[in-house]
């Protein structure tokens, strides 16, 4: 598994030293890929979605990774641990019960420490622009006004996507949830860098990190940064094919 050159000046520098990549989710949308393959070992352009992810967040210097797993999760726990280091790879076990996404990053936050984190969804990955998407992240990222940071793609330059968008953003970057029956111009894209203090009181059990988000929203203190290149959402085996053929497109 090959990684990418460190930046050297970016967020290998400033960002966080560690991640978590969500890759506990059942893949319902992916069948029948997902009968047999856990989504995040799903290969796109020769290379899984899950080794995509690592792939980031090598270059962007962190040491950590904790990946959390439910679903078909001997195989996803094996593939992980293969990685060479760095970054080392933790495995947080939802074995005993799936706790969606919030629940998911709670049950890992004592490996992930007290300081602000990645957060990548492993069906979510993209094509760099300019530079790297977490140096973006990172170089944006103000801890004492933000408790999260997402990275956001305009509609337009999103593949495999076919929602009508998650947030508005304003001047300063503040986020708020579009308006029902409304399209708004920027969806997430699964990835962030989070405040473990967005997590203080944050409840037991499953439930959704969109919870948190809204939370962190009415506190002004939920934050968006627009990505650069081209999102790929690959949710869907349709998607996978749409993904292929953007990325052999970029190399052309």
């Amino acid at each position: 598994m090959q990684a990418g050159p460190d930046t050297g000046n970016g967020a290998g520098a400033k960002g966080p030293k560690t991640a978590i990549v969500l890759s506990a989710g059942m893949g319902k949308r992916m069948r029948p890929i997902t009968a047999t393959t856990p989504k995040p070992l799903v290969p796109v352009a020769g290379r899984t979605l899950l080794d995509r992810a690592f792939d980031k967040l090598v270059v962007a210097g962190v040491e950590t990774v904790v990946v959390n797993v439910y679903y078909l999760a001997d195989l996803v726990e094996a593939h992980a641990l293969r990685w060479p280091a760095p970054p080392r790879v933790l495995i947080s076990d939802e074995r005993a019960e799936l706790l969606e996404t919030g629940g998911g990053v709670v049950k890992a936050l004592p490996l992930l420490g007290e300081e602000p984190f990645y957060l990548l969804n492993s069906d979510s990955t993209w094509i760099e622009g300019v530079r790297p998407n977490l140096e973006h992240l990172a170089n944006s990222f103000d801890p004492q006004k933000m408790d999260g940071l997402l990275l956001l793609s305009g509609l337009v330059s999103a593949v495999g996507y076919d929602g009508k968008g998650d947030f508005v953003m304003d001047a300063d970057g503040r986020l708020a949830r579009r308006a029902e029956r409304e399209v708004s111009p920027f969806a997430y894209v699964g990835g962030a860098i989070l405040h473990p203090r967005l997590f203080d009181g944050a409840p037991e059990g499953a439930f959704s990190l969109n919870r948190l988000f809204d939370a962190a929203i009415e506190r002004g203190t939920l934050f968006g940064v627009l990505m650069e290149g081209i999102w790929l959402h690959v949710g869907t085996p349709e998607a996978i094919d749409a993904a292929e053929r953007a990325i052999r497109d970029s190399a052309a």
